[in-house]
């Protein structure tokens, strides 16, 4: 299942997120715990809370696999200085 869910990360969820400005990356999915990197625009959102959640419907509707999205960000290092 877990190629699965990067593949579907990587294939599905990416472009999208990515029409945004957006970046996410597969890091693990450990039993119903599924843990992204997020990069770009998505590194300084605010409200990222929803995108995590429409993340977890879109694995539920597609892949009828419930999981909970833990969310890591990673700015730029010129972000971090």
């Amino acid at each position: 299942m877990q190629d699965k869910v990067k593949k579907y990360v990587e294939t599905v969820l990416f472009p999208k997120i990515c029409g945004d400005g957006g970046w996410v990356e597969f890091v693990s999915l450990n039993a119903n715990e599924l843990t992204l990197l997020f990069r770009g625009e998505c590194a300084k959102c605010l409200i990222l809370n929803r995108c995590t959640d429409w993340i977890e419907s879109e694995i539920k509707r597609d892949l009828h696999k419930n999981v909970k999205v833990t969310a890591l960000k990673k700015k730029p290092y010129f972000q971090e200085i």
